[in-house]
């Protein structure tokens, strides 16, 4: 069986999670503190960072990576299109989420309230917070211009890329810094990705001191 060693509100590891769930790979998560540096863990991935998979008798790092070996190996259902424009798209949407989103928003949000306190670094910086609430409404909008001419996040099909970003979305939807209100599109995709199968056990997660809003796991939402 494959290992994931993650933290349940990284939207690094969801994303992987995603990817496994969606083509039923079974996987045993093991909850790894990396900021207390275990020796173990360090050579497991040097870098000290989550997810790290152990999968094929590898131990792999990095998301995106081990996302783009799940897909290689295990081509279906596929989260990647055919055409290299649409594979191109999907791809440059990844990145946007874990790099642009990650950077403007589910640091400045998630990690000054839930990751200080979890690592105990101390309180939450509100000048990074208000930032972080006024990016997420630009994000909102742009996911709003890409649904009002697609399917999905890419494209017609669903792929990676929704997953990148419901990874982000799910976990500051636990913290409640998510505003549904702000795009019915938006919120009919969340909705529709969250249903599936794949969701389920994010959707259970629960984290000590931290309690998500009642409608974090209704499907009606």
């Amino acid at each position: 069986m494959a290992r994931l060693f993650h933290v349940p509100l990284s939207p690094y590891c969801r994303k992987v999670r995603l990817s496994l769930a969606e083509k039923k790979i079974e996987v045993e998560l093991v909850e790894e503190r990396y900021w207390e540096k275990d020796p173990d863990f360090l050579r497991r991935n040097p870098a000290g960072k989550v997810p790290v998979l152990r999968l094929d008798g590898q131990t792999m790092s990095e998301s995106a990576a081990i996302c783009e070996y799940i897909e290689e190996t295990r081509p279906e259902p596929s989260l990647m299109p055919k055409s290299p424009e649409a594979r191109y798209e999907v791809r440059r949407l990844v990145g946007w989420f874990d790099d642009k989103f990650h950077h403007e928003v589910t640091a400045k949000l998630l990690y000054e309230r839930v990751n200080k306190k979890v690592t105990g670094e101390g309180y939450p910086d509100s000048k990074n917070v208000k930032q972080g609430a006024r990016a997420i409404k630009y994000h909102l909008d742009y996911m709003t211009w890409l649904l009002d001419h697609r399917r999905w996040l890419a494209g017609d099909q669903m792929t990676l890329a929704d997953f990148a970003a419901a990874a982000h979305l799910s976990a500051l939807d636990y913290i409640s810094d998510v505003d549904w209100n702000r795009s019915q599109a938006v919120k009919d995709w969340y909705a529709k990705i969250k249903s599936r199968p794949a969701f389920r056990s994010i959707l259970a997660d629960q984290v000590p001191g931290f309690r998500p809003p009642a409608h974090y796991a209704d499907l009606d939402f």
